[in-house]
């Protein structure tokens, strides 16, 4: 059972506009899950409507998902690691590359309680954001707190950056 807090509310209201911006544009989403395990596809979901603009996502907790499903390089991940923004653009293009969507978004990250090291500490989550053949933007970001609240701010964070990344688009087309 889903509760619903103010956290689920922004989460809904950011969702609600990325679906209004999406169908404007008569695109598609598709989204590339690790560290958020489907909270970004849950939060989409929420919309009722979202069929029409959320083609479908991927949840790659592993690496092995990663490669198998989203055909993410066995050496990027061993030269940068799952969580590097190398394999945030790898994710995002195979989630475009095996899906109908015009536009995707990907999210792999440290959210703790372990896992981090100095190099990559908790906190830690990568980003990417691409048009299908076209426009890519990255981005890493060191949240603090605890797991549920670095996950939190990863999915309002893609949700935010496909606002950013469809606003510029529509500057581009227009």
């Amino acid at each position: 059972m889903t509760i619903y807090t103010s956290e689920h509310n922004v989460l809904y209201e950011l969702s609600q506009q990325v679906g209004k911006a999406l169908s404007q544009q008569g695109m598609m989403l598709v989204t590339a899950e690790s560290c958020t395990g489907g909270w970004l596809g849950e939060a989409i979901t929420a919309v009722p409507g979202s069929s029409s603009w959320y083609e479908r996502g991927f949840i790659t907790y592993n690496n092995l998902s990663k490669q198998e499903m989203l055909g993410v390089q066995s050496s990027t991940l061993e030269r940068f690691g799952a969580v590097s923004s190398q394999t945030a653009q790898e994710m995002v293009s195979g989630a475009l590359n095996r899906s109908h969507a015009h536009i995707g978004v990907s999210i792999t990250g440290i959210a703790g309680p372990g896992g981090g090291t100095i190099e990559k500490p908790i906190g830690m989550v990568c980003f990417a954001w691409a048009i299908k053949d076209g426009l890519l933007q990255k981005e890493i970001k060191n949240f603090s707190g605890d797991r549920d609240l670095i996950r939190f701010k990863a999915v309002e964070t893609a949700l935010n950056g496909l606002l950013v990344l469809m606003g510029g688009l529509s500057i581009m087309l227009s």
